[in-house]
């Protein structure tokens, strides 16, 4: 087993750094790499989420640095360090969130000067900052907080008007190492004001945006849109991704151009063709939900959903707020025995009887039992779907009927998207309108 030099010395290799430029002279002329290292060893325990990571890929792509890389690391100083010597063996601009705190588990200040094998040093003009921070917060400064301003040696300071941790940027022979807090408010503020217009001037690479396009499908499974749009997932640029969730599957575009415009041309046609492949099954684009499609639908048909509380209907629908709030629903309390019913027949009546006061009638009953992935003691559930309008009837049978997460977002978007397709059918709309 290679050991953990070996594997850095290997990755320098293999990026063919030239170490007599500088860390911005090797990025200027070309595209530029970079990682992501996330410390705490409350991320990798997963008490928290995190959020920090996601904003950072998304801003870089924003200015056209590549992302191929993301690391989490504990509270542990030899490990922050391999971490870090690996990260630069890799990018060529490595950003870290965390560690910067007062306390003595926030190592990320001594883990980058040694990486860097430079000693800390002291930077007095620090403190006024930090001090200023507590005074307008009505406290004072306790001791600990001078560990804060200790940085390695030659770094960049970058000065924190929103919080008491000053961050740092590192340019050395292996690379540029830039540490944020990692109060994700704070993290924001400093990379939006002073990383990202850092990079953009030191980097001057050719000028470049990553642009991303997601299209949401309800209705289709992983596989099926595979089979209808694998060419396209073997493309360089744009290139094109899946990622399931459940009841859904989005579809993601992602272009690298010299600007916008360029980024757009690269990925219309493509976004124009899968369209065309999947018809229906996209319901929408970005950050469209699917309620919302579904809301805006019955709006525009004046239609109201008139939906019973049977026991599956009150352990999936009528768990989501903007069903909750939404002025296109009415809940239909029923008797005991109808709230219970289990079956084909009872979801038909019940869509029939929600239909007859000139509603859409949208039913839910079934037999509880294994979820979506249903363990291998458990007995298998089942769940009806029925809905109504006027005389006309649509019925959908799920295989599945659990109290779990996944089980109730996949009987939930089969329920609306059932809405969604005959208020679709009703409009007599095409296949581009419907996902344009």
């Amino acid at each position: 087993m290679r050991s953990v030099e070996s594997v850095v010395e290997i990755a320098l290799l293999d990026r063919k750094t030239d170490f007599r430029q500088t860390p911005v002279e090797r990025m200027r002329g070309r595209h530029v790499n970079a990682e992501i290292v996330t410390i705490g060893t409350e991320l990798l325990l997963g008490e928290i989420v995190d959020s920090n990571a996601r904003y950072i890929a998304r801003a870089l792509r924003d200015i056209g640095v590549n992302l191929y890389f993301k690391t989490t690391v504990g509270d542990n100083k030899e490990r922050i360090v391999v971490a870090l010597q690996a990260a630069l063996a890799r990018a060529d601009v490595v950003i870290t969130t965390g560690g910067l705190g007062p306390t003595v588990d926030d190592m990320t200040r001594e883990s980058v000067a040694d990486a860097f094998g430079r000693p800390l040093e002291y930077r007095g003009e620090l403190i006024p900052g930090v001090e200023a921070l507590f005074k307008r917060l009505g406290r004072t400064m306790s001791e600990n907080n001078r560990r804060q301003a200790y940085l390695p040696a030659g770094a960049v300071a970058i000065l924190n008007p929103v919080g008491t941790a000053p961050a740092f940027i590192v340019e050395g022979e292996q690379g540029m190492v830039i540490s944020l807090p990692g109060v994700p408010r704070e993290m924001k503020y400093l990379l939006d004001h002073e990383v990202l217009p850092y990079l953009r001037q030191r980097c001057e690479g050719p000028g470049a945006i990553i642009k991303a396009v997601v299209l949401h499908t309800v209705g289709i499974g992983e596989s099926q849109i595979d089979n209808l749009i694998a060419d396209f997932e073997r493309m360089a640029n744009p290139t094109v991704g899946l990622a399931a969730h459940e009841g859904e599957t989005d579809i993601r575009i992602t272009a690298k151009a010299s600007d916008e415009a360029a980024a757009d041309a690269l990925i219309a046609p493509v976004a124009a063709t899968i369209r065309r492949r999947l018809g229906r099954a996209i319901y929408g684009q970005d950050e469209t939900v699917l309620w919302d499609v579904v809301e805006g639908l019955l709006r525009r048909r004046e239609r109201i959903l008139a939906i019973p509380l049977t026991a599956v209907a009150a352990m999936t629908l009528a768990s989501w707020p903007e069903l909750q709030k939404s002025r296109q629903v009415e809940w239909l309390s029923l008797s005991s025995e109808e709230a219970a019913a289990t079956t084909a027949a009872a979801a038909r009546a019940l869509a029939q009887q929600a239909a007859a006061a000139g509603h859409w009638g949208l039913a839910l009953t079934g037999v509880p039992g294994g979820g979506r992935f249903p363990q291998p003691e458990e007995a298998p559930g089942v769940t009806y779907l029925a809905l109504c309008s006027g005389a006309q009837c649509q019925e959908q049978r799920l295989p599945f009927n659990g109290d779990d997460e996944v089980s109730r977002g996949w009987i939930a978007r089969a329920a609306l998207n059932l809405v969604r397709l005959q208020a679709l059918e009703e409009e007599g709309a095409t296949n581009e309108e419907i996902t344009s």
